[in-house]
């Protein structure tokens, strides 16, 4: 069944790797771009529809959204792929940085659900996806803006699911490990460096992510393909791993959380107040 898609992000990476995927399935595809240069539109002559949008213009994004309803017709999923990688340590990042990250990754991807939503809601049904990355359920060194915005989102996504499931409205958080795409390269923003107690740690891990830029396992085509695989299910997932890495330190992080948990599960407990001692029947 064809359907008509929003893409945010679609100038490039990911986010034109699932445009390029859903126009050879034969869907309908919006995908927000950065300038009126972008030879998007060119991807197709009827199917594509390219709009520039700054995700972080909350007007602006929910005059695109209602004008896409109008002029392109309903929109049956959302894929909020917008975002960028802020590298450094989190001391030596300054917080203007850091709230410029939340801005994009955040609050842009919010805003865009937001904006369609009402929509879906009317017509009891659609499907909003929203990518955050392996770092949004396990931590990196050297990222902790990056991660702590992809923590929110998929924080966001896993509560919205549960609120909008009774209109028929599926919510999917897509995370992806490392795929050959320019996140690590010309897209990444890099602190500068400031304070030498983190050489030891951070200069290897800034250099091994930049020899590695256009050498990681992913393939953002096989990617697409797994995203566009889940719209066509009665019931989606509400996590989608992606990437052999991603599952590896993923599974690795989420049971080192558990161990902690399991062992300090008593302490946990001992935080309630005293249960009174049930009555003899």
């Amino acid at each position: 069944m064809t359907k008509t898609l929003l893409i945010t992000g679609a100038s490039s990476g990911l986010g034109r790797a699932l445009a390029v995927a859903a126009l050879d399935a034969g869907h309908t595809v919006v995908g927000t771009v950065r300038s009126a240069g972008d030879s998007f539109a060119a991807l197709h002559p009827h199917r594509a529809h390219a709009r520039i949008l700054d995700v972080t213009d909350d007007a602006a994004v929910a005059t695109v959204i209602g004008e896409v309803e109008q002029t392109v017709g309903p929109i049956d999923a959302l894929i909020a792929n917008a975002g960028y990688g802020l590298e450094g340590t989190f001391e030596e990042t300054p917080l203007p940085d850091l709230r410029a990250q939340f801005e994009v990754n955040v609050f842009g991807a919010a805003a865009t659900i937001q904006a369609v939503l009402p929509f879906m809601r009317e017509r009891r049904r659609g499907h909003i996806l929203g990518v955050t990355s392996m770092g949004g359920l396990a931590g990196f060194p050297g990222v902790s803006a990056y991660c702590g915005s992809k923590y929110a989102l998929e924080g966001i996504l896993e509560s919205l699911g549960k609120e909008v499931e009774p209109f028929g409205v599926h919510v999917t958080a897509v995370a992806p490990g490392s795929f050959r795409t320019d996140w690590a390269g010309r897209s990444m923003t890099r602190v500068p460096r400031t304070i030498t107690d983190y050489d030891e740690l951070f200069d290897p891990i800034r250099a091994a992510r930049r020899k590695a830029s256009g050498q990681q396992l992913g393939d953002p085509a096989r990617a697409a393909a797994a995203i566009l695989r889940i719209l066509d299910v009665a019931e989606p997932p509400r996590h989608l791993v992606l990437g052999s890495d991603a599952l590896r330190v993923v599974l690795a992080g989420r049971a080192a959380v558990d161990r902690d948990i399991t062992a300090w599960e008593e302490l946990g407990r001992s935080t309630d107040f005293p249960q009174e001692p049930a009555a003899p029947s």
